[in-house]
């Protein structure tokens, strides 16, 4: 279940996939079987489901989360969310603990899931990008303590030098080029990789009408 705002959705994509075609392109040449799920379509690909609500913070997406996670229990949950937080400059002391009460819900309500959590790519806008680096540096103290306790998380860093750059963003300053998608899914590959290296990733918990490979 891919689970955020507009950048999950793949707006100002070519093609309305954003990452989720390249990242599950990748998945299935590795001989995995994948069914992306959630309430919203987009896109040209097929299996196009996903969680990606334009303009929602974090508080929002949580809310939606708390409807369809219980529904489809999905056993792997990537989540980009908080830039619509850094936009509004909406209580960004407080960010870290918005998502830990996030995080706390999506594991009671799918005990199977193994999570990647993801920092927000870079901003053209300095204010924004200011509030971003908090809203990271947040991200990366809580999966911290996650890891300690021994949560089935990986973060990934989409700020690192193989993540999206300024000159991968669109004339907004805010969403992702083809490229800079292509480049977000190539981090979610190699979080989910990790995941299965320490042994994270569970079977996804049989429900009623979802097969476990979605339509290719």
């Amino acid at each position: 279940m891919p689970l955020g705002a507009s950048i999950t959705h793949g707006y100002k994509s070519s093609d309305g996939n954003g990452y989720r075609k390249y990242l599950r392109d990748q998945l299935e040449k590795n001989g995995n079987k994948v069914n992306m799920v959630g309430e919203r379509t987009g896109g040209t690909m097929k299996d196009a489901e996903s969680e990606g609500w334009e303009g929602y913070k974090v508080d929002q997406v949580h809310a939606k989360a708390d409807k369809v996670v219980p529904k489809y229990k999905p056993n792997l949950i990537l989540i980009n969310v908080g830039t619509n937080d850094c936009i509004q400059n909406y209580d960004i002391p407080n960010a870290g603990n918005r998502m830990i009460r996030m995080l706390n819900d999506l594991y009671k309500e799918s005990p199977r899931a193994t999570i990647i959590l993801s920092t927000l790519i870079v901003n053209a806008n300095p204010k924004v990008q200011s509030r971003v680096k908090d809203f990271n540096n947040q991200l990366k103290l809580l999966a911290d303590r996650y890891r300690a306790a021994h949560y089935r998380l990986v973060l990934v860093d989409m700020q690192s030098d193989a993540g999206p750059k300024l000159s991968d963003l669109n004339k907004d300053g805010v969403h992702p080029t083809d490229e800079g998608y292509k480049k977000m899914a190539n981090i979610w590959f190699e979080g989910i990789k990790e995941a299965d290296q320490q042994h994270f990733l569970q079977e996804a918990e049989k429900v009623n009408g979802i097969p476990d490979d979605g339509p290719n």
